[in-house]
């Protein structure tokens, strides 16, 4: 089994809320790394990928759902280029922290987990609370910084800052952040 799982956080978005249109250019800028980071954690056996994404309220939407939706949505192209394969891992959730409400905490211990890569959106938001709940639980966290995307680049930052100062994240780059 790996000990490393890459979260895939919240990549499946329509862009068709209120903060869409800050996110979007930094989406833009992170979407090249991330999805060569998918790529390469598709490819190693040593690495477990696993897409977490809102459900936006529909607690009935399968994850074809969610991933038509975003590819209907405003900005397909950030899209594309994550669209997890059939048969991926992927797991719906309720609020910001991808462990809430959510069967991730589960599936990382049956999966045996030592060290989740949080990469996707929002940095500030879904980023953020998912590495406190991964560093409660005595995960290792890394967050490679070129494969997250915020809404306010001050808070953006401040959060990096907080998972690697409070939660003892390793902050790294999409590149080097599997070794």
């Amino acid at each position: 089994m790996a000990d490393t799982a890459v979260l895939v956080i919240d990549m499946m978005n329509a862009y068709q809320h209120p903060d869409a249109e800050l996110l979007i250019p930094n989406v833009a800028d992170i979407v090249t790394p991330l999805a060569e980071l998918v790529a390469l954690a598709r490819d190693r056996e040593d690495v477990d990928l696993i897409y977490v994404n809102d459900n936006y309220g529909d607690f009935a939407a399968q994850p074809s759902d969610l991933v038509r939706a975003a590819l209907d949505g405003d900005r397909p192209d950030l899209v594309r280029p994550v669209v997890p394969d059939d048969g991926v891992r992927f797991l719906t959730k309720v609020r910001h922290s991808a462990f809430y409400a959510s069967p991730l905490a589960y599936l990382l211990g049956r999966l045996e987990t030592q060290r989740v890569v949080l990469i996707g959106q929002v940095t500030e938001q879904c980023i953020l609370y998912s590495a406190l709940d991964a560093y409660v639980r005595h995960l290792d966290v890394v967050v490679p910084r070129d494969a997250v995307a915020h809404i306010d680049p001050g808070l953006g930052k401040a959060a990096l800052e907080m998972m690697e100062r409070n939660m003892g994240a390793e902050i790294s780059t999409a590149a080097t952040c599997l070794g």
